[in-house]
């Protein structure tokens, strides 16, 4: 390596966050809008640069907390988007992390030093994105897609209770297809996933739903595919 080569300048690396959480039975994740150029006033993944005295995570963990105010989220590294061009100031690598949140028991700061605005979207109501995060979001739902049938990510989506057309609901917007109702509760039931609580729900002043717990149970629903 030859440190006076000019090829190394000029180079840095952004840190970027897609954060999901399930609100109402609807699949969202957190932008913010940017205060300043490029991209100024355009809403973005939540994210910034990273020190030169930092770790990815550590940068990662500065950046949400001075943008959102939010702290004490897992998150985990899923890609890494390196095209050249990606942003206009100068060669910026990203390392694209992902997460998942209880939306209901974090508070979002709505304005920062760092950011106009904050707020969580749907997914199918995504507003133009700067940088490449429209990329970088859509390999993000790819990933939560993948763990959905590998891992128990999809309880932390969830407070500690919640209807099962709620959780029907999410489970088909990550996917993006649709599940026979009366099969996907009998499957999460008959292989211990779920639990009835006793409890129910008032919808709409009206009717009431029974509500529903995940038990301890470690497994994965690849059944589902």
């Amino acid at each position: 390596m030859n440190v006076n080569d000019k090829r190394y300048d000029n180079q840095g690396i952004h840190v970027v966050l897609a954060l999901f959480t399930v609100d109402k039975g609807k699949f969202k994740v957190l932008l913010i809008k940017r205060k300043n150029e490029p991209f100024k006033n355009k809403w973005i993944l939540i994210g910034g640069c990273a020190y030169n005295t930092e770790t990815g995570k550590e940068a990662m963990m500065r950046e949400m907390y001075e943008k959102t105010h939010i702290k004490n989220v897992d998150f985990e590294l899923f890609g890494v988007f390196d095209n050249p061009k990606r942003s206009p100031l100068k060669r910026m690598v990203a390392l694209a992390y992902m997460g998942v949140c209880d939306s209901s028991i974090i508070q979002v700061f709505k304005q920062t030093e760092k950011a106009s605005d904050a707020d969580w979207f749907e997914i199918d109501r995504i507003p133009e994105l700067g940088y490449d995060h429209k990329d970088i979001l859509e390999k993000a739902i790819q990933n939560l897609k993948e763990k959905v049938f590998t891992t128990t990510i999809i309880r932390k989506l969830f407070p500690t209770t919640f209807t099962l057309p709620d959780l029907q609901m999410v489970y088909e917007k990550i996917l993006d297809k649709k599940l026979d109702r009366r099969n996907f509760r009998k499957k999460l039931l008959s292989d211990n996933i779920i639990q009835e609580t006793n409890l129910t729900q008032k919808i709409d002043n009206k009717k009431t739903t029974k509500l529903y717990s995940f038990t301890n149970k470690q497994t994965n629903i690849s059944f589902y595919k």
